[in-house]
């Protein structure tokens, strides 16, 4: 069964998570950021991505919540009754307080892109933007050769390194080799840019006249079922930050 991520429009995934994202990045309160991780949990299995890629995709997730936390928690706004106190570490129910809406604020920021985005075919995208926004299409297909080219930087990467070691120069320290094989990784990138570009252009990329796009990109039923997930995260939060009086906007 493909996964419901996989058959909707790239649009409606950027728009729900910039959505989730605009609404959460207007407050900092545990209350709103809470609600809205716990609404996005349930929604998970609705996603169709197996439990395993969820769990490798949201890892560094994770750990960016954590590790915010923490540092927070250690030196944070002070308030409150002080539980810990040692040289610049400040421990206070303050901290604490903000520490958790912090880590919680990050995962309900972070996991509609990890289940939306992260598995998101760029191909697909670039018609989205090209065939529906109308963007031009020598920013879209450029944008889409630079995600392309991005994917076998590694492969040139390791190439480099074998290539090296093959003539002799390569068996050295590894940080001290480091800036020479970063400078011809850079010539490899320039060289294969400019043959694409040059490729780009005989096909007719250059041209004056409005380009069609073969692919379409159709907004069905999964979407409108997305769209209406993602309001009713935000709103939701919203609302019960708001009744329970702990809604607070950053500005403010």
């Amino acid at each position: 069964m493909t996964a419901l991520v996989e058959r909707i429009n790239p649009l409606t995934a950027l728009g729900v998570a910039l959505l989730v994202d605009l609404v959460l990045l207007a407050s900092v309160d545990v209350v709103t950021a809470a609600t809205a991780v716990l609404l996005e949990l349930l929604l998970l299995p609705l996603s169709g991505v197996p439990v395993r890629t969820l769990l490798r995709r949201s890892g560094v997730l994770v750990v960016a919540a954590l590790v915010a936390g923490v540092t927070i928690a250690l030196y944070g706004r002070t308030a409150g009754v002080v539980h810990l106190s040692w040289g610049l570490v400040e421990v206070s129910d303050g901290s604490l307080q903000l520490a958790l809406a912090i880590a919680l604020r990050i995962l309900a920021i972070g996991l509609p892109a990890v289940v939306l985005l992260s598995g998101m075919d760029a191909t697909r995208l670039a018609d989205a933007l090209g065939g529906r926004l109308r963007l031009p299409a020598r920013f879209v297909l450029a944008g889409l050769a630079a995600v392309r080219l991005a994917e076998v930087f590694g492969e040139d990467w390791r190439t480099i390194a074998l290539a090296r070691r093959a003539r002799g120069v390569g068996d050295g320290n590894r940080i001290r080799r480091l800036p020479s094989q970063v400078f011809a990784l850079l010539v490899v990138a320039l060289r294969r840019a400019t043959l694409l570009a040059t490729a780009m252009e005989a096909r007719g990329l250059g041209a004056a006249h409005h380009r069609t796009w073969s692919r379409p990109s159709p907004f069905g039923r999964p979407d409108v079922g997305v769209l209406v997930a993602g309001l009713l995260v935000a709103g939701v939060a919203v609302t019960v930050g708001v009744a329970t009086g702990s809604y607070r906007v950053v500005l403010t």
